[in-house]
Order: C-alpha cells, then structure tokens, then sequence
C-alpha cells in the first residue's frame, strides 16, 4: 500500500553541494528501485534550535516519498549510517491529508447552507419596502 511520507533531514554545514546532490540522488535511487517514488527540496543553511553534534547550523533537506513502509524504513537506515547526517525526522503524511480534506469538506457545506439559508431581515431589505406580516 503507498503512502505519503515526508523525511526531513538535516547534514552538516560544512558538506559540499556535489556532496549532497550525491546523498539526495543516492536516496531517491533507493526509493524508485524499490518501486516508490521521491522528491527532494534542498532548504539551505540554516540556525539550529539547539547544538547537534557540535554544530549550530545546518543545511536542510526534505525528500518526500510516495511509497510503502519499507522504503522508508530502508531510507532511514541509510540515513543512520551516513556520517554527513546530523538529524532526521519520518512523519506519515496521507491520514493529515485525509484529514485536512475532511475538515475542508465540512466548511465547504457548512458555506454553502450558510448562504443558501440566509433569510432577508428587515435590517438587509431594501429601503422603503416594508417586511411582510407573519401569521400567527
């Protein structure tokens, strides 16, 4: 079964481009044999919250993978034993998706009922017309 996958992981500050360019071809090569498919975003340099390993700064890089659990559980190993890499995080990303949809449908309707539903009051009448009487 595939799923959405979001990897974020962060190498050191100090590693060259073509060195990274490698890591993150290396990565997707890994998950397009095994019949997934993958994305990379390279986010830069930047400060880290707190000291990792030594450093204070790092180059982040989210990989998104369309694909099944062991993909990603072969990228995270491969991730473990790379010394360039400093940190990493997997997050499930296809039950928020779903979730997200489900929230927008909701305000989709509750909109539509809104506007469908909204009576003429005598505030929003035109001026000059009077309200009809109610039966009571």
């Amino acid at each position: 079964m595939n799923r959405s996958y979001e990897v974020m992981f962060i190498v050191r500050p100090d590693m060259a481009d073509e060195d990274l360019n490698k890591l993150i071809s290396t990565l997707e090569s890994s998950v397009t044999s095994a019949g997934g498919t993958a994305k990379s975003e390279v986010w830069g340099k930047r400060r880290l919250a707190y000291k990792v390993a030594k450093f204070n700064d790092g180059i982040f890089v989210l990989l998104i993978i369309e694909g099944s659990g062991a993909i990603v559980h072969e990228v995270e190993r491969r991730l473990r034993v790379t010394e360039q890499v400093i940190k990493f995080i997997t997050v499930r990303m296809d039950e928020e998706l779903k979730r997200l949809e489900k929230i927008k449908k909701i305000r989709d309707a509750r909109k539509k009922t809104s506007a469908a539903a909204a009576p003429v009051t005598p505030a929003t009448a035109e001026p000059g017309t009077e309200p009809a009487p109610t039966a009571v």
